[in-house]
């Protein structure tokens, strides 16, 4: 299998070079943390843009963290996602939703402390926002986003990402008013299938690339 990107920031270089044939006026970047932050910095960077982090946190399948059965965005009213699909083909049940609803929850809370400290997110009120991430499994994250971003008031919403199965590019494609995306692979395995160097970032990682931003 070959392997599309050397790391985040060459998937990031080739996105913006997309990305610059489409007209997108003024926008906001949001990355889907951690992994989408890096990309987005140098999509951000490319349109002279504001970065900012969607705090959205994916619900992992029992035993399958990695899998996911579902999306939260945090907010006055949090948006859920789930896919009912892969809940019925896992037999998932109404209380391991629950509980892990709770944890993402309070992880977001977490991050958003540590993240943004006292400063309020940026809004997408009225704003052409495009929304980033390292790449597309399920979708459930970006499609969580997606719509959080719209309720929040986004006049035009781009989804870019550097890699994601044709199946679901579909579904992303009937919620975003654009999508963008380099390599849609079939087999598709993992998004770390596609990148040589893939490490898993912390949140000093994030925190330093938000900080270093003007």
């Amino acid at each position: 299998m070959a392997q599309s990107f050397r790391d985040r920031e060459d998937a990031g270089e080739q996105l913006a070079h997309a990305l610059s044939t489409h007209t997108i006026d003024n926008p906001v970047v949001y990355a889907l943390p951690r992994g989408g932050l890096p990309v987005a910095n140098i999509v951000a960077r490319s349109f002279n843009a504001p970065l900012e982090i969607i705090l959205v946190r994916k619900l992992g399948a029992p035993g399958r963290p990695e899998l996911a059965i579902g999306a939260i965005v945090d907010g006055a009213s949090p948006i859920f996602i789930l896919h009912n699909d892969i809940v019925q083909t896992l037999g998932v049940t109404k209380d391991y939703i629950q509980n892990v609803k709770t944890a993402a929850l309070a992880e977001i809370e977490r991050r958003r402390k540590l993240y943004l400290k006292d400063r309020p997110a940026l809004s997408p009120k009225g704003r052409e926002v495009i929304v980033v991430d390292d790449g597309l499994a399920t979708g459930a994250t970006m499609e969580a986003a997606i719509q959080a971003l719209r309720e929040a008031g986004a006049s035009r919403i781009v989804a870019a990402v550097p890699v994601a199965p044709s199946d679901t590019l579909l579904s992303i494609q009937k919620i975003a008013d654009d999508v963008v995306c380099l390599h849609t692979p079939t087999p598709f395995f993992s998004v770390g299938d596609y990148y040589r160097s893939f490490p898993q970032l912390t949140d000093a990682d994030v925190i330093d690339t938000l900080h270093r931003r003007p």
